[in-house]
């Protein structure tokens, strides 16, 4: 017998028996569903992470020391600027302060640092402009506010040209943030940047702990850390304890790392239901053995080949896991879209995970189906005939 008469004698089969057949396939229908959809929630939470990292900026070097006698001077970030591959250097004071408008008071982080802040850190306005030098040379009392300030302070008005009461001190807002949303649990939103000499004011602290370094190119990352390394070497000698060079690319490392291993806990732990329904599928594939032994003896006494038997019963198995398989890609990513939309998760279908899910399951009807199938096969035919 060929493959397609035994194909379409399986199918006749399962069909004569629905009820069986579903409850078969319904381990494979969990099984394949479950691993898509976890899967493709711990990608998607994976990609939300690198987006939140990217939006922390480019090619980026943070640079923090601790301490007020170890405080990054004017002197020590000119020399920083001049390392080979910096492209930009951007110094930072920050703290929270009491910003008021009308009768709408509430704190808000403050941001004092200069004009290079904006390519550093990929802070792009959606109106108005940034603080430029002039601002700082000047001591200008202006402020760049996020989007979450500016609707708080302003609602739908325009804010630019407008002014905020910080700490006091009257500031005019020349350009509103384009909104970033929430980045490494802190919202990128709710903020002030200030010219970084106002921003020591409102503070009340000269003292500058923190500087963000750019390279010019992602390729030459690591050789611009080991200068920055160096140089903070020779400008706090014996003190490497009371500072820190973080490169943004090592966090995307180590943050790529662990997703990647939640993803696989995650589709290892919903794979072990595919080998739960496939368990199933020999257990009722033995049954049906048992049914049919009589059957299958006719079909031997009449001279239908063990290969012939064996075909049939294995066919069976794998339309049970295949059909079972391909409910489970479109249940899966039907409720994958379905958490993502109630629950606000970020899901990242990958074809790759579909199909491997599809071919697993597979497999497990073929390697589950072997033993049944063998059994039936190499029945007696007189005791087949005279099974009862």
């Amino acid at each position: 017998m060929g493959i397609l008469p035994s194909i379409k004698m399986a199918l006749k089969s399962i069909k004569g028996n629905k009820l069986r057949s579903a409850l078969t396939m319904l381990g494979m229908v969990i099984g394949v569903s479950s691993v898509i959809i976890l899967v493709s929630i711990a990608q998607g939470s994976a990609q939300n992470v690198t987006s939140q990292i990217n939006n922390l900026g480019t090619n980026l070097l943070t640079i923090n020391t601790f301490g007020t006698d170890l405080a990054l001077t004017e002197d020590k970030i000119s020399e920083l600027s001049k390392l080979n591959g910096v492209k930009a250097v951007s110094p930072v004071v920050s703290g929270r302060v009491n910003v008021k408008k009308d009768r709408t008071t509430s704190q808000v982080s403050l941001t004092g640092t200069n004009a290079a802040y904006s390519t550093v850190r990929d802070a792009k306005v959606s109106s108005g402009r940034f603080i430029t030098d002039l601002d700082l040379e000047y001591r200008q009392k202006i402020a760049v506010i996020g989007a979450d300030t500016a609707s708080t302070f302003f609602g739908t008005d325009n804010p630019v040209g407008q002014y905020l009461q910080i700490e006091g001190t009257s500031f005019k807002v020349v350009g509103v943030l384009v909104s970033k949303g929430s980045s490494m649990g802190q919202s990128g939103d709710n903020v002030i940047i200030v010219p970084l000499s106002t921003g020591q004011r409102l503070v009340k602290s000269t003292t500058i702990n923190q500087v963000y370094l750019q390279g010019k190119s992602q390729e030459q990352m690591d050789f611009v850390m080991n200068e920055v390394e160096m140089k903070m070497a020779s400008l706090y000698p014996s003190k490497s304890d009371s500072y820190s060079v973080t490169n943004q690319q090592d966090l995307m490392d180590t943050m790529s790392s662990v997703t990647d291993t939640m993803t696989m806990m995650l589709g290892g732990i919903a794979s072990i239901s595919l080998l739960v329904g496939g368990i199933g599928i020999m257990n009722i594939m033995l049954v049906s053995v048992s049914e049919r032994t009589k059957e299958i003896g006719i079909r031997k006494a009449i001279g239908a080949k063990r290969r012939d038997v064996l075909l049939q019963f294995l066919i069976e198995a794998v339309v049970l896991s295949g059909v079972g398989g391909i409910i489970g890609i479109l249940t899966g990513v039907g409720l994958g879209k379905i958490v993502s939309t109630l629950a606000g998760l970020t899901v990242s279908f990958s074809t790759s995970v579909i199909v491997l899910s599809f071919l697993f399951s597979l497999i497990v009807g073929v390697i589950f189906g072997v033993f049944p199938a063998n059994k039936a096969s190499k029945l007696n035919p007189i005791q087949a005939l005279r099974y009862e």
